[in-house]
């Protein structure tokens, strides 16, 4: 009995790892309901490529979590092998010792989450300690690895994650946050120093840390995601299946190369996703939402790719991610835009500047409250409160040229969480000359007020909207995210009434645009 309680009995107590607080959004811990609905779309595809078969019956797969917080996936994936193998080695402590021994492998990311995890997967942070279901370890720790990685310092900031050495260059009693498994050039010599020069992994799976605090530069946080997968393909696994925000399929600083390896390789069998974080992660929000792929090194095809809108799972149906430079989340949408591109007018973002369009960040105050001989109109935001002070022109650096023209202005950023009816985008400025902006806003150069006035009528349609939405996956909303608009004749104003005849959308396609785009109320002349 109590060589089967760390298992067979776990059901009928809470489980901890249900209801364990999360650390930050940076590191986020793995639901354990959530954890298995990645196992059953892997045990899916296995046995959909090997005749049928039971991975969970297979005492030769391999397993590695690389970057294990609470050990939930080798937990559960323990669980699994424990009933699959049943038949195969029928004795109970013999099929855990070969399964802990020989299948299940970790790399923890702080000495906290590797107790954590071999705490969950031995029941016991001593994998050779008295209180551990496995007997065949000599070592404190087990299969799931852990030791201090120092971050390598290059003109300030980690040559392999960016992480400012400022903050983290740290004393050895503190966490540093330098991830051993992106901490290398040779990933396969690490794994073969940490496990055996013999050690190849069939199924690599897991939860990387998301971002780095101030990789990018100032108060900004830079992506590290896309490190981990980079790294766990170069491991020729048979399938590679992680967690990580969605934002990479259409944003994403730094995302260019890493999205257009992934969508045209053919190789991801799976995604499914999550317009709300919280849908799958309850009490953790950020924008843009969460999903996982699964990557299968065999396959080469169509992706069968399930969308949660909000909390309304969609049908599963076949896409090829190729399609776009970006992936559109929306399948209903690839027919809208299609009937759009196809009229081959220049995108709107052509006569849109891109972020800072005068060098000035968003928190810039160089300016003062009353106008002055030679000075220009400045829009900035404080705290959320859009305010107009004034500066000398001959203090612009950038953009001389557009300080006379006429601007819509349109804030860089909008967040709602996934929200469905959405807003998209915040409320357009029309902004005569001479002005300039902070960063807080780009704008659309007109000539004319009456060009101005239709631009933003034009901005204000829900059609506008929705085209925006397809590339807008997180609240930023720069440049790139516009390129699906088509510009139009600026001598009139436009009603989304106008534009759903023009692009022939059917009825249906009407009343969806209706559905998920919420009304945009704007009052002319009124540019505050």
């Amino acid at each position: 009995m109590n060589q089967q309680a760390g298992f067979t009995l776990r059901g009928r107590n809470p489980d901890v790892l249900t209801c364990i607080a999360n650390l930050s959004n940076d590191e986020v811990f793995t639901p354990p309901e959530f954890a298995n609905r990645m196992l059953d779309t892997l045990a899916e595809a296995w046995a959909a490529r090997n005749g049928g078969a039971n991975i969970w019956a297979d005492s030769t797969v391999t397993f590695l979590d690389p970057f294990t917080k609470s050990g939930v996936f080798l937990r559960e994936i323990t669980t699994r092998l424990i009933a699959g193998l049943a038949a195969e080695i029928p004795d109970l402590q013999n099929r855990v010792d070969h399964i802990l021994t020989r299948q299940m492998f970790g790399i923890g990311i702080t000495t906290l989450t590797s107790l954590l995890a071999r705490r969950s997967l031995y029941c016991s942070k001593h994998a050779n300690g008295e209180h551990s279901v496995a007997k065949g370890f000599a070592t404190d720790s087990g299969n799931i690895w852990f030791e201090r990685t120092e971050h390598s310092w290059k003109n300030a900031k980690c040559e392999f994650c960016g992480a400012p050495r400022a903050l983290f260059d740290r004393e050895p009693e503190l966490e540093n946050h330098a991830y051993a498994f992106i901490h290398t050039n040779d990933i396969k010599a690490r794994i073969r120093e940490l496990f055996g020069a013999d050690m190849q992994f069939d199924v690599i799976i897991g939860n990387p840390p998301y971002q780095m605090t101030g990789g990018a530069g100032g108060s900004s946080d830079s992506s590290i995601y896309h490190l981990f997968v980079e790294q766990a393909l170069k491991l020729d696994a048979r399938f590679v299946s992680m967690v990580i925000p969605s934002r990479w399929v259409a944003g994403g600083r730094g995302m260019d190369e890493f999205r257009k390896t992934m969508l045209t390789g053919g190789h991801i069998s799976h995604l499914v996703d999550y317009t709300r974080m919280s849908t799958a992660f309850p009490g953790v929000d950020f924008e843009g939402g969460v999903g996982y792929f699964l990557y299968d090194s065999k396959y080469r095809g169509e992706c069968e790719y399930t969308l949660f809108q909000g909390d309304n799972q969609l049908p599963t149906i076949k896409r090829d991610l190729s399609a776009q430079d970006v992936f559109v989340r929306d399948h209903f949408a690839v027919g809208i835009l299609d009937k759009v591109i196809a009229h081959s007018e220049p995108p709107i973002s052509d006569i849109l500047t891109n972020r800072e369009p005068f060098k000035l960040e968003s928190n810039f105050r160089g300016f003062h409250n009353s106008a002055k001989e030679n000075d220009v109109a400045i829009y900035y935001t404080d705290r959320g409160r859009r305010s107009i002070g004034y500066m000398a022109r001959n203090s612009i650096e950038k953009n001389q040229d557009l300080i006379d023209k006429w601007k819509v202005l349109v804030p860089k950023a909008y967040g709602e969480r996934g929200a469905i009816p959405a807003m998209v985008l915040g409320k357009p400025i029309v902004a005569g000359p001479p002005s300039v902006c902070t960063g807080s806003y780009l704008f659309f150069y007109c000539d004319g007020e009456a060009e101005a006035n239709s631009i933003t009528e034009y901005y204000s349609t829900k059609f506008f909207r929705f085209l925006v939405s397809l590339r807008k996956i997180t609240q930023d909303a720069f440049r790139p995210m516009y390129s699906w608009v088509p510009q139009q004749t600026w001598n009139r104003a436009w009603t989304d009434a106008d534009l759903y005849q023009k692009y022939g959308l059917t009825p249906a396609e009407v009343e969806y645009v209706e559905s998920v785009i919420r009304p945009m109320e704007i009052e002319m002349g009124l540019p505050l």
